[in-house]
């Protein structure tokens, strides 16, 4: 191999890496909560509340039937525990919240008699679900936007619930709660998640539909990672003679 060879891989290799990496940048906090969500080790409800009575600070992940005493209903009078409701104004790339009113009565998940609380308080951008959305111009919402917004600015209405007929999927550090009873919170320097969608529509929601972008990350990544392996082993091959 031509000594000028394995720098040029080398070269190569490191801006594939960095081209993944700020494909994967993109996604924002989306790919860790991806990476955390996939990673966190599943356990019963009843193994996670024998964890709590020990004091485990493990992070974990269990799933289980959504379960309240508290519900309150939707407009279509389906029985929710959570409701978020934003509007949002786009300001090209991003958009911003101007309206991000909660409502939420404590809930939990149950599995085979056993039951999991979920910690309201810690309960923020970790909620996975379908989002319900609307969108318009700042000229039909003119009482929602601050003044002087150009009138054909996009807002967009972003409606998310979870209710108490659907299963989630919810992952923490357990801990009694101030009812003695096991629940999961944020710890461990992670945060609070539920998701009301399996693994596979989960990752969906989080990538935005953007699952091009992401095989195209993960293919920059690998190739990266192989040019360097290869200078690297042509510059010990080279050296070795």
């Amino acid at each position: 191999m031509p000594p000028v060879l394995p720098l040029i891989l080398a070269v190569c290799g490191v801006a594939a890496l960095a081209g993944a990496a700020a494909m994967l940048r993109g996604f924002g906090r989306n790919l860790r909560l991806a990476q955390i969500l996939a990673t966190a080790p599943e356990e019963s409800v009843a193994e996670v509340a024998a964890a709590a009575d020990r004091q485990d600070a493990r992070y974990v992940r269990a799933r289980g039937r959504i379960v309240s005493d508290e519900e309150f209903p939707d407009e279509l009078d389906r029985p929710l525990v959570y409701r978020r409701r934003r509007v949002e104004l786009s300001d090209g790339r991003r958009w911003r919240a101007l309206e991000d009113e909660r409502l939420a009565v404590p809930f939990g998940i149950e599995e085979r008699g056993a039951y999991l609380g979920v910690d309201m308080d810690a309960l923020g951008e970790g909620l996975i679900v379908l989002p319900r959305e609307s969108g318009g111009t700042a000229g039909e919402v003119p009482d929602h936007v601050p003044p002087g917004t150009p009138a054909d600015r996009a807002v967009r209405l972003r409606v998310e619930q979870v209710s108490a007929v659907e299963h989630a999927i919810v992952a923490g550090v357990p801990r009694r709660g101030p009812d003695g009873r096991a629940m999961l919170t944020a710890g461990a320097g992670r945060p609070l998640i539920v998701s009301t969608l399996d693994q596979d529509e989960a990752m969906r929601v989080l990538g935005g539909g953007r699952r091009a972008r992401a095989f195209a990350a993960v293919g920059l990544a690998a190739a990266g990672l192989g040019l360097v392996g290869i200078a690297v082993a042509g510059t010990v091959v080279g050296l070795a003679r």
